[in-house]
């Protein structure tokens, strides 16, 4: 996950782990663990779910693209593999890797939807943002009632 980030930006959030010296890496540690105890242990989703927006509402926050804000999940794979890899061959994929693998899948589509969701309160955000420094001039200048919504002559009060 780190590997996205500038050398500079690796080194400070590998080096300062204090909550409040460095939250954003204080984040990142809370929802590996997390989720690394998510995918030994089984998933709830909802629990699942806050661990990764721990992670995904930074990355979206800092405008990654969606592959690139989630693709730690799918790094999970090629960890696990390259860390089991002499008993893979030696004993071929077990029931357990395919179920982890699996998990890991559920993972990634599970932070798509949370990014989702993250980058649209973004959006929303920014917009109200956008309205609040229009209306303010246009108020002023009154020319706010020639831009407000006018009444629907098909929908009459009865």
């Amino acid at each position: 996950m780190l590997g996205s980030y500038s050398a500079d930006t690796q080194s400070f959030l590998k080096r300062e782990k204090d909550r409040f010296d460095n939250p954003v890496a204080y984040e990142f540690g809370q929802g590996i663990e997390g989720i690394y105890e998510a995918l030994l242990h089984g998933m709830d989703r909802d629990k699942v779910s806050c661990f990764l927006d721990r992670i995904i509402s930074i990355r979206a926050i800092q405008d990654f693209s969606p592959s690139r804000a989630i693709a730690f999940i799918f790094l999970l794979k090629k960890a696990i593999r390259e860390e089991l890899e002499r008993e893979v061959r030696k004993n071929g994929i077990s029931e357990e890797l395919i179920e982890l693998e699996s998990r890991i899948d559920g993972l990634a589509l599970l932070s798509f939807d949370i990014y989702m969701k993250r980058r649209e309160k973004l959006y929303e955000i920014r917009v109200n943002e956008v309205k609040n420094r229009v209306s303010g001039p246009l108020r002023r200048a009154g020319l706010i009632s020639e831009l407000e919504e006018k009444p629907d002559p098909k929908k009459r009060k009865h």
